[in-house]
């Protein structure tokens, strides 16, 4: 439903009807900013690339060659290259900032330390992942979608993304569970 909707305002959008570009934007515009921060977890940047993937988007239909269907699948995909793309230009800088976290008044800091510890680690084991194994994790867990939807975003079959998911998983939990070595020290 929820993709016949989005395909209904990329035919008029296409026709460049700015009512349909603004629903678009305000549609999936959130949605494309948390996959990337997920990604690279920096605020300016994250926003930086957002804005970089609704201006591809804008270009490709002002050029005619922008998506026909699958919306979503275009935009997520998009979002997936933008992001390969900054990590190849930033592979010498580290890529895990402090996250934004300020304890409330009632929060205790030995808390938002853990917090941080326990999402700095989980971004490092994500990020030691192959880039598709990354991606099916991020679109499966994080944003919440099916098999199939993943399936059609990277555009491949649900069995491959079934076999990604199960081997990036096993990695994660290599990744995550201490070695019996280091739980002896």
């Amino acid at each position: 439903m929820v993709n016949e909707i989005a395909d209904r305002q990329l035919q008029r959008a296409r026709a460049f009807d700015k009512s349909a570009i603004t629903a678009i934007y305000d549609s999936f515009h959130p949605k494309i900013y948390r996959y990337i921060y997920r990604q690279v977890g920096e605020v300016e940047m994250s926003r930086d690339l957002t804005a970089e993937v609704f201006r591809r988007f804008l270009q490709a239909i002002k050029k005619g060659n922008g998506p026909e269907n699958q919306l979503q699948a275009w935009l997520y995909r998009t979002a997936h290259n933008i992001v390969i793309d900054f990590y190849r230009r930033q592979q010498h800088r580290n890529h895990l900032e402090l996250i934004d976290t300020i304890p409330g008044a009632d929060s205790e800091l030995e808390w938002v330390v853990d917090q941080h510890l326990l999402e700095q680690t989980l971004r490092k084991a994500i990020h030691a992942l192959t880039p598709e194994q990354q991606q099916v994790i991020t679109l499966k867990f994080l944003e919440g979608f099916s098999n199939g939807e993943v399936a059609e975003i990277m555009k491949k079959p649900v069995g491959a993304v079934k076999s990604l998911q199960h081997r990036a998983l096993n990695a994660l939990q290599r990744h995550l569970t201490p070695s019996r070595e280091a739980a002896t020290l």
